[in-house]
């Protein structure tokens, strides 16, 4: 599917002890600062979402914090997902009500993909996002849950084709590999699940540079790209890179 929707920015905040972390391929967590303070930055700035995940959440078996996502809607006036520990229909409602306006489901989708159909049907497939993690083994895209802690016999290509067929709305790709190497999306299976697909395709893993961005939006096809340290520690502005892409005839909001 070729997009001619405007393309999106979205900073990711990844919350552990209410706090924003960044780390690299998953592991080596730094602190990155207070995400009320970060997401009302971001909307200021220009974002045009946010994703927020509570990454610890599904290892430690407990519920996405709904306070905090009641605090960080109140700060921000862009679309905000919300992810991390969400594992029943049950599990969606308090956070739509606090302020989300979508949810990601990950790990839980992996051990029950009935429930993609279940928020679906519940809630309407816009506000679903499938969130899929995944690494390249043997020439082949293995899907991971719990924090890119375990790995699953599921494969990105199939199994995101069976999310859109479920009803997800959007797919969330993060390369693993790639996570927070600065070295550039995973440009070729990105690429592929746009072609696969017909639901948007959101990047994630890799930023760097602005070309970064450039390519994944052009050769990767993403619908929308998502980064953290580089927004995080102010390496690339939002409002340049903005600028950066309309330059090379982005279509950007």
């Amino acid at each position: 599917m070729i997009s001619v929707l405007t393309k999106r920015i979205i900073p990711c905040l990844d919350i552990k002890d209410g706090r924003t972390v960044k780390g690299t391929n998953f592991i080596n967590l730094r602190d990155a600062g207070n995400p009320v303070e970060l997401g009302s930055m971001y909307a200021q700035q220009g974002a045009d979402e946010l994703v927020f995940l509570d990454i610890s959440a599904t290892l430690e078996a407990r519920k996405t914090f709904a306070s905090l996502v009641k605090e960080v809607a109140e700060h921000i006036n862009i679309p905000f997902t919300v992810g991390g520990g969400i594992r029943s229909v049950e599990d969606v409602a308090p956070l739509l009500d606090a302020g989300a306006d979508k949810v990601s489901i990950n790990s839980a989708a992996v051990n029950d993909p009935d429930l993609i159909d279940r928020l679906a049907k519940e809630f309407g497939s816009q506000f679903i996002v499938l969130a899929i993690d995944a690494r390249k083994i043997i020439n082949q895209w293995t899907v991971y849950t719990h924090g890119g802690t375990k790995p699953t016999a599921k494969k990105l290509f199939s199994w995101a084709k069976e999310g859109q067929q479920r009803g997800a709305g959007e797919i969330l790709f993060t390369s693993m590999d790639h996570d927070g190497t600065k070295n550039g999306f995973a440009i070729d299976p990105l690429s592929k699940l746009n072609q696969l697909l017909t639901i948007p395709v959101i990047a994630s893993g890799g930023a760097g540079r602005k070309e970064d961005f450039l390519e994944v939006f052009t050769t990767g096809r993403a619908d929308a790209a998502l980064a953290a340290s580089v927004f995080h520690f102010n390496e690339i502005p939002i409002p340049d890179l903005k600028t950066f892409l309309r330059h090379h005839s982005i279509s950007i909001r």
